[in-house]
């Protein structure tokens, strides 16, 4: 069984009518191949090429973006979790919150065959029997693997856009991190309600996760441009500069670059007259992956994921 589905949110404010200004949301749901084989795991790598492939038709960058649902994956090398967590293309990155930004686990990650470290984590079985609560419990063997997750852009993940990531707010509901191997309500659980507990082993076969998202709404919703023809790019991945593109209309403004290590660092800030439409910057950060946010007179005009060689 497979389904991929995505849906545009906004936040409806309460002077929407008057302002006209919000914050948008995408969501991509997912449900692809199951199964433990080789062609299972390559039907798994070619559903999400697909998905992603008609997602970069739609955007330049990843928006304010979550990619999420039943990914059936074994381990975080499979072929379809490499292409959210790293492309080749860093514009289209998704993270996956427990390894980063909270380094709760790090890569690489086999919650197939090491349950008990990914423990609190692992969503697939609610259930250590086949034949109970009924006949078509699905899968069983009470908790064992990690199917279920949601991937979050890098707007997110840095806050760029007024919609951030709680640190440490993804939680799998009614896995107490002692479910290896036993059903959700066995013994005793209080990571949630006892009725929640027993509705999660009685309902599905799968333990629901969620985290949480904090909307800022203090300012005007949507940081966009002053005007369309303000618009900046950069030449990725990164070697000795950053090579910087301006259009026409920032010409002649001041620029100010921030740029962020994976862990929400600053690693550089400049300030800088665009003086042509191109601007090289001298870039001594070290090699890795970075989130560089432009704005000028205090507006953020654009974002992107850079990888400095």
């Amino acid at each position: 069984m497979t389904d991929f589905d995505t849906y545009k949110l906004y936040y409806k404010s309460p002077d929407l009518a008057t302002t006209h200004d919000t914050i948008f949301l995408y969501v991509t749901l997912n449900h692809d191949n199951s199964g433990t084989s080789g062609s299972s795991a390559t039907t798994r790598a070619e559903q999400i090429a697909g998905e992603m492939a008609q997602i970069e038709t739609h955007f330049t960058t990843l928006p304010n973006m979550i990619n999420m649902g039943d990914f059936n994956t074994h381990t975080s090398t499979e072929a379809c979790y490499q292409t959210l967590v790293a492309p080749t293309n860093l514009n289209y990155r998704y993270y996956d919150p427990p390894f980063y930004p909270d380094a709760t686990f790090s890569y690489p990650a086999d919650w197939d065959d090491n349950p008990a470290t990914y423990a609190p984590c692992l969503t697939v079985s609610t259930r250590e029997s086949s034949t109970v609560p009924n006949s078509c419990s699905g899968d069983n063997n009470g908790g064992k693997s990690w199917y279920d997750h949601i991937f979050l852009s890098a707007n997110i993940i840095n806050n760029a856009n007024k919609i951030s990531y709680i640190p440490h707010s993804f939680r799998v509901i009614g896995n107490d991190g002692n479910r290896v191997g036993v059903s959700a309500n066995a013994g005793t659980n209080t990571s949630a309600p006892a009725a929640v507990v027993n509705d999660v082993f009685q309902m599905s076969e799968h333990y629901p996760i969620t985290l949480d998202l904090l909307v800022n709404t203090t300012d005007n919703a949507v940081a966009t441009a002053p005007a369309d023809a303000e618009k900046v790019t950069v030449v990725n991945p990164v070697a000795g500069q950053l090579e910087v593109h301006v259009t026409k209309g920032l010409v002649g403004k001041s620029l100010d670059i921030t740029c962020m290590d994976e862990l929400g660092r600053v690693q550089m800030e400049s300030n800088i007259p665009s003086t042509s439409e191109t601007i090289d910057i001298p870039c001594s950060i070290s090699p890795g992956m970075y989130f560089l946010k432009f704005s000028t007179n205090g507006q953020i005009i654009g974002q992107s994921v850079i990888q400095k060689r």
